[in-house]
């Protein structure tokens, strides 16, 4: 029941995200549905990764997020730049979309039971499936990120 409204809380907080018109209070709603997702893995009882969805997402992404709005010198108020005109189109495509993503969820794992005792989102089994495995796209992330943020700080920077 917990799950369901934190679920419930975290698809408000998403749809507020996307269809703020205000870049701020987008990037605050966003901070609403990162924690919520950290509080939905505690729930499945995977504290780990919980504190890596609390550190990483909501400490460094939003953070950075904030910079980059701050540094660019984009509008606090409201933008209407933000806004194509094609909310339409956007809601058909993202409802599609979950539709089918649903749809596709559901049938694979119909049937499945979720061992909530198996130690899979404990930090010894994420560390080593993550430095066996995934060593490359977290460095590729980890280069990815940085190259965002030097491009921060020079689309910021005066013309002289």
């Amino acid at each position: 029941m917990i799950f369901l409204l934190v679920s419930v809380v975290v698809l408000g907080a998403a749809v507020l995200c996307v269809t703020s018109r205000r870049l701020v209070r987008a990037a605050l709603w966003l901070v609403v549905a990162l924690g919520g997702i950290a509080v939905q893995y505690l729930l499945l009882t995977a504290e780990f990764v919980a504190w890596v969805q609390v550190l990483i997402y909501l400490g460094s992404v939003v953070v950075l997020l904030l910079f980059g709005l701050m540094l660019t010198k984009a509008p606090i108020g409201p933008s209407p730049d933000a806004d194509s005109g094609n909310r339409p189109v956007a809601l058909t495509v993202a409802g599609a979309s979950a539709v089918a993503l649903v749809v596709l969820v559901a049938d694979a794992f119909r049937g499945e039971v979720i061992d909530l005792d198996a130690p899979h989102g404990r930090s010894e089994a994420i560390g080593q499936s993550l430095f066996t495995h995934w060593v490359l796209p977290f460095e590729a992330l980890s280069v990815l990120l940085l190259a965002a943020l030097i491009g921060a700080v020079v689309v910021s920077r005066e013309r002289r």
